[in-house]
């Protein structure tokens, strides 16, 4: 018997689904704001949300004593139910490995960080990170069943094929397929990003970035890199490496850099690059921390080394405002701690550099979500990338207190 043609699904169908894609990414929310998100009509929302609530897969939540921007009563928030679905979010750093499980409503279920080794290799943060997400699924009662996926983020750049790229911040990670041998090992689904991408997803869906359509996070830290988010989307280019600010070259007869090219914006401006610059003033080792902490305590050379890596880093960044033209540029990673000493010779460099238009055009802000940026963006990562979540009740989740 000849089967028949599948073709693409009915118009009501496909827009119950990106109802439920839009809940999933915007997490409690307006019918509102699904509309905008989904651009169908109000009443379209309305209708597939009243459905969606007859079938238990959208509950109220609490409006929290917000108030509405024109006065009088707030829109009725809504959400997925929340036990419809779990994410998790895995964040390789320098030195630290965090693990998060949260559910579709985006509240976070439970945390796990751990200190690791220097230089660890991807085996060894692999097997630790699988450890990991056992105790944070454990601690929430989670069934594995229900995980839509895993977002794992590293520092230094990730191929579109799944490939760590060379320059890596982490030398061990260099060549690995990451995502297929995380997911071989947790039997999960695993999308794998930029760790400064990550940062840039999550402060655009929950911190300094909510609100603004193009965006850049810098994560600046041990290295340097950026997230570029258009139209709320992470842009990655044509291989999964756009964003790697910390490789533009301010000097070719610089001191050649871990990318194999000359007088890199990281060679100057980094946090490696800082620290290693007053070690050698000082005579004794300093790390990236003891420059942060002196800086704060009002050390002048701490506080002359950041301000130089500013102004350093403002340069690039106007080149960055030149071509992407963003509304809001968001400054994180371990750096952003020094606030204005740092962040205003950048925007003097920026406006200096940059075509006016593109100066006034942008804010330049601190990030909002601190050291945990990098690990929500990898939950936001997983609620972006899924497949919308649309099945009914499930038992509730166990709330657990996160741990450091």
């Amino acid at each position: 018997m000849e089967e028949e043609p599948v073709g693409p699904p009915p118009l009501r169908e496909s827009n119950r689904l990106r109802v439920i894609q839009a809940l999933q990414i915007l997490g409690v929310t307006s019918r509102a704001d699904v509309a905008r998100h989904t651009g169908l009509s109000r009443s379209t929302v309305s209708t597939i949300i009243a459905a969606l609530q007859a079938e238990g897969i959208v509950v109220d939540r609490d409006a929290d004593g917000r108030a509405a921007a024109g006065g009088g009563r707030p829109p009725a928030p809504i959400a997925l139910y929340p036990a419809a679905g779990l994410a998790i979010g895995i964040d390789f750093g320098k030195r630290h490995l965090a693990v998060a499980l949260a559910d579709l409503s985006h509240e976070l279920l439970a945390e796990e960080w751990c200190e690791m080794p220097d230089d660890y290799d991807a085996c060894t943060g692999m097997e630790r990170a699988a450890e990991l997400v056992e105790l944070v699924l454990g601690a929430a009662g989670a069934e594995r069943g229900r995980v839509l996926g895993v977002g794992m983020g590293l520092p230094g750049p990730v191929h579109r094929s799944g490939v760590v790229g060379s320059s890596a911040i982490l030398p061990g990670w260099a060549g690995t397929q990451a995502a297929e041998r995380m997911s071989d090992l947790l039997g999960m689904e695993v999308w794998l990003r930029n760790d400064a991408n990550l940062g840039a997803l999550a402060e655009a869906t929950w911190g300094a970035g909510r609100g603004a359509t193009t965006l850049v996070y810098l994560k600046l830290a041990t290295g340097i890199g950026a997230g570029i988010v258009i139209g709320g989307r992470m842009f990655d280019g044509a291989g999964g490496t756009a964003g790697e600010i910390g490789h533009t070259s301010l000097d070719e007869t610089g001191d050649i850099c871990r990318c194999g090219s000359r007088g890199c914006l990281e060679t100057y401006a980094s946090g490696a690059a800082i620290a290693a610059l007053l070690s050698r003033s000082l005579g004794e080792p300093l790390s990236l921390e003891d420059v942060m902490q002196r800086a704060v305590d009002g050390d002048p050379g701490s506080r002359r080394a950041l301000a130089d890596a500013g102004r350093h880093i403002g340069a690039a960044v106007a080149d960055l405002c030149n071509l992407v033209n963003p509304e809001r540029i968001i400054v994180g990673g371990s750096m952003a701690v020094a606030g204005d000493v740092l962040l205003d010779p950048l925007r003097e460099a920026v406006g200096l550099r940059a075509i006016p238009s593109a100066a006034e055009d942008v804010e330049i802000v601190l990030g909002e979500l601190g050291e945990r940026a990098e690990l929500l963006g990898a939950v936001a990562l997983v609620l972006h990338e899924a497949g919308p979540a649309w099945s009914g009740p499930a038992p509730a989740v166990k709330k657990a207190t996160a741990t450091r």
